[in-house]
């Protein structure tokens, strides 16, 4: 499309440089910006144009553009309405979806940027009536309806104007009242108390009462006989009748035209196909209710003008006031457009630049204009956050069958991948134990061992009264938390279950389960110690990658092969990893392109391999549905620019982040439906409603109202307390509006322990703390899990470590002279465990996160109960050992005992940087002063933050 400066009004010159709302009215045929204090303000005898524009992940901005037209307005301020929108899209680079809208029955898309509602006025400019005036309070009544957005309309104040299955609000002097239809749902009725809200706020100053009326209830009640009494008193409602806008559109078969020197021309053909439609032209796609211009990117201007006009001159002519005008550019289709084609390629060959946007920006820039939004934005670049406190508890079991197998804490991170198991991880939340309960389904693992990891985890979930959020995981597809909590995992071929067992004999095929004395090929993967995996692979030459580090090994050799494309911090993750898959045999670098003869004989000879690294899918826009499942059928409808407070208590709701999809489920949920909430997730990425090539293994966590976790509430602006309170959405939100915001909440309760194999799933807060893990037989490696430091006490031993690990730059809690000898290893860990377990008192929560000598606030005075000589003595003990490693003489001292440096010796990049610390918690060594001047508030604050929210800043300030 060609873009030459007539074309641009000036009211349009650096309009959609960033996200939010613009809106103009339309003045004597010219588009006037509206101020932003009256945004939500329309008047019924005029017609807008409002743009709403979006930053996506990507980066890029979207633009959607709506002409709104007022049912007074006339034809021609319509007409001007619908071509100053083509003309602003081309100033945008000719990319935005395009909607028609009439007065009453607007697009839920566009009613979602003006939330509770909108309430037309009377009163226009170009056609010729006056604003009206505010005077003294009128009674109006209005009807509601809508249960995710709210059509309001202002109907006669009259009897005859109610009716059973509507929402009616009458709006008087002193009181508001609701008027709820005695066949409206639930639902309804919550989002009508939204427009109450608004009423009270905006035309009341928010001083007004508000009531509830009941369709039915007996004047008994002295507010329903008052609300009554504004209609001579209480008489039966006669039966609703069918007004134009309950006409529903007849079903109307789909039919594509051709645009022709402004004429609709039918289209003859079979099916609808995406190779219909040709670059150069113009057509219609008339279904109905909705009615699509598609523009091909060679199209004119003028053309697209002429496209739009012979679209409303369809609709004109057949009368369908409640149609929809979407106009949308090749390239740029909705889904919902994409949808009605038989067959659509998942990407055309249109040649989508930015040479359109780039001429508009160039001519607007003469100008003076700045244009630094008409450009795509640069993609936003954020290292993923796991969103959860990884200090937790864990536990894993092993599917055997129709049963689980509890897994020791030395095997709880190794799985097999013909196997399928079940985690259960316990976290601190807010103000009580936080539940994951998730399943892991191996790439080479049996259908009938998955069945059963579902049901035994839905079992679990279910005897917790559903207070667990539950995942459901696939091999290869695994979420940034699953990483986490696990922090150091590993992924061996084959498996040890009876299903997989049985599988390998039926079909003959050998049974390839990981042997140490075999030969066996890693790929070494993650960002950093606590998030590091290493997955077998074929041990063969066409699995390696210049962008990954290698393990392989053959019986007593080992090998590691580091990648040109590798980093530093991605060789050391091989060392680590290397301690748990091979501790006690020094390993033979490779560096690629220099390897030995031996190297490549193990792997079958050499062979050609790819450098690109292996791509994830990456966390998309969040999209919101709410779900109906009846008999196996899945409907869903997006709920835009959603909020929290579109999550209604008797609803399952899913949100598709693409890289994985939530299901939340509403605690007035019946028992049945919770628990089909799996199988509604998989429903979801069966049919794949957004077009957007879903994996059938996307991740699928189910959320429970009121347990939701830190990794779900991040997508809203969340309020813990409004799922805290008595009653369905109705009447959450009638305490709401009626006590000014106060709600009448539930008492938070600490959840019970359950137990399952026989063990405690909440342990000892001493215990819990993955982060000081420790043992007198080890030295203490902060943000470790139990797995990782199981595995490595049970391979790791003093005299004998694998040497090309270099040793850990950490604080040791005992002193070298008291580290016991291999020989005495366990029994030595199991009498001090019991000693310290007897002896110490539980530490606190804020005690797990931080490193023990750290003290955040003054110690509080303590009781004075009978001293106990043995425990104070073993606790001096044991203090006095650890400072005496922690404080090396000469060193300097904050206020809290621990030694300082200064910060440009403890960043990561440093050039002199110290040794012999905990490298994991770099900040702790900084004085309170630097400390607080670096990150602006003191130790004691930052100790409060979220985990991720921790690591954000230091890694800031290259401190992690």
């Amino acid at each position: 499309m060609s873009v030459s400066m007539r074309d641009l009004d000036s009211a349009f010159q650096g309009a959609g440089q960033k996200a939010g709302i613009e809106i103009w009215r339309i003045e004597n045929f010219l588009p006037v910006p509206v101020p932003k204090s009256s945004y939500g303000k329309f008047f019924m005898g005029d017609s807008y144009v409002i743009l709403k524009t979006t930053t996506l992940k990507s980066g890029a901005l979207r633009h959607d553009i709506h002409y709104w037209l007022g049912k007074n307005t006339t034809q021609d301020e319509a007409g001007a309405a619908a071509v100053k929108t083509v003309e602003l899209d081309a100033a945008l680079g000719g990319r935005a979806v395009q909607y028609r809208e009439v007065q009453g029955h607007e697009t839920e898309k566009f009613l979602s940027y003006f939330k509770p509602c909108i309430i037309p006025q009377e009163g226009g400019v170009a056609s010729g009536f006056k604003h009206v005036e505010e005077e003294e309070h009128k009674t109006r009544l209005f009807v509601c309806r809508g249960k995710h957005v709210v059509h309001v309309k202002e109907v006669p104040f009259a009897r005859s104007s109610l009716n059973h299955d509507d929402i009616f609000i009458l709006d008087t002097k002193a009181k508001i009242f609701q008027f709820n239809g005695s066949n409206s749902s639930i639902q309804e009725r919550a989002k009508a108390l939204e427009v109450v809200q608004y009423i009270k706020d905006t035309y009341h100053d928010g001083k007004c009462e508000v009531a509830a009326i009941e369709d039915g209830k007996l004047m008994a009640d002295a507010e329903t006989g008052e609300f009554w009494g504004f209609f001579g008193g209480f008489a039966p409602l006669p039966r609703k009748t069918a007004s134009e806008e309950d006409k529903t559109v007849d079903s109307h078969p789909t039919n594509l035209l051709s645009v022709e020197k402004g004429q609709a021309v039918p289209v003859e053909a079979d099916s609808l196909t995406r190779e219909l439609l040709e670059t150069n032209k113009c057509y219609i796609l008339d279904c109905g209710l909705e009615v699509f211009v598609w523009m091909g990117r060679s199209t004119p201007l003028d053309e697209r003008k002429s496209a739009s006009g012979a679209a409303e001159e369809l609709i004109r002519a057949s009368d369908r006031v409640k149609s929809h005008i979407i106009r949308v550019i090749e390239g740029f289709e909705t889904v919902m457009f994409r949808s009605k084609f038989e067959s659509w390629p998942l990407a055309t060959n249109v040649a989508v630049s930015e040479d359109g946007r780039g001429k508009v920006a160039a001519l607007l820039q003469r100008q003076g204009v700045n244009v630094k939004g008409l450009l795509k934005a640069a993609p936003v670049k954020e290292e993923p956050q796991p969103y959860i406190d990884c200090t937790g508890n864990l536990q894993v079991w092993l599917v055997n069958g129709q049963e689980k197998v509890l897994l020791p804490a030395a095997d709880q991170s190794k799985f097999y991948s013909g196997d399928c198991y079940i985690f259960q991880y316990s976290y601190p939340g807010e103000d009580k134990e936080e539940y994951l309960i998730g399943t892991w389904f191996g790439k080479q693992s049996v259908e009938e061992e998955r069945v059963s990891a579902v049901s035994l985890a839905s079992k679990m979930v279910e005897s917790m009264k559903f207070l667990a959020a539950q995942a459901c995981i696939h091999e290869g597809s695994e979420p940034i938390q699953f990483f986490s909590i696990f922090q150091s995992f590993i992924v061996f071929k084959g498996g040890h279950s009876d299903g997989y067992k049985n599988y390998i004999a039926e079909k003959e095929i050998p049974n390839g389960t990981y042997t140490e004395d075999g030969v066996a090929l890693f790929r070494v993967q993650g960002s950093g110690p606590e998030n590091m995996q290493a997955i077998q692979v074929e041990a063969v030459g066409s699995s390696l990658n210049s962008s990954y580090c290698y393990i392989l090994h053959s019986g007593s050799t080992v090998f590691t092969w580091a990648g040109n494309l590798t980093s530093p911090d991605d060789q050391e993750l091989v060392e680590r990893q290397l301690d748990l898959i091979k501790p006690n045999l020094q390993s033979k670098p490779q560096k690629e392109g220099s390897e030995s003869e031996l190297f490549w004989e193990l792997l079958g000879g050499k062979s050609e391999y790819p450098s690109q690294k292996i791509s994830r899918e990456p966390e998309g826009d969040p999209h919101l549905f709410s779900c109906t499942f009846a008999k196996g059928n899945l409907k869903v409808m997006e709920i835009y620019n959603f909020t929290q407070d579109d999550l209604m208590t008797e609803d399952i709701f899913i949100l598709d982040c693409h890289s994985d999809i939530f299901v939340w489920v509403g605690q007035q949920v019946d028992t049945k439906t919770k628990l089909q909430a799996l199988t509604i997730g998989e429903k979801f990425l069966e049919h794949d409603f957004l077009l957007e090539n879903l994996s059938r293994e996307t991740p699928i966590y189910i959320v429970m109202e009121g347990s939701e976790p830190p990794f779900f509430t991040r997508f809203f602006t969340w309020d813990s307390a409004k799922f805290t309170m008595h009653g369905n959405s109705f009447q959450r939100k009638l305490t709401i509006v009626k006590n000014g915001g106060t709600p009448v909440m539930d008492k938070p309760k600490r959840r019970t322990p359950v137990s399952y194999g026989g063990r405690s799933s909440v342990p000892d807060k001493s215990q819990r703390s993955r982060s000081m893990s420790f043992s007198p037989d080890r030295v203490r490696v902060r943000g470790r899990s139990p797995a990782f430091n199981a595995l490595a006490a049970t391979f790791e031993n003093p005299n004998a470590r694998n040497l090309s690990t270099p040793p850990p730059m950490v604080r040791k809690l005992y002193p070298k002279s008291v580290t016991p000898d291999s020989g005495k290893l366990a029994s030595k860990s199991a009498a001090i465990a019991a000693l310290t377990a007897s002896f110490e008192q539980p530490p606190s929560a804020r005690e797990t996160i931080i490193p023990r000598s750290v003290k955040v606030s003054p110690p509080a005075p303590k009781s004075t109960p009978e001293p106990n000589l043995k425990e104070n003595s073993m606790s001096s003990r044991l203090e006095s050992l650890t400072i005496q490693e922690d404080v090396k003489e000469g060193e300097a001292e904050d206020e809290e005992g621990l030694p300082v440096y200064p910060y440009e010796r403890l960043k990561v990049t440093s050039t002199d940087p110290v040794s012999e610390i905990d490298v994991t918690k770099r900040e702790t060594y900084l004085s309170s002063e630097e400390f607080k001047e670096k990150f602006g508030m003191t130790k004691d604050a930052f100790y409060k933050l979220p985990k991720w929210k921790q690591n954000k800043l230091k890694m800031a300030l290259q401190l992690f």
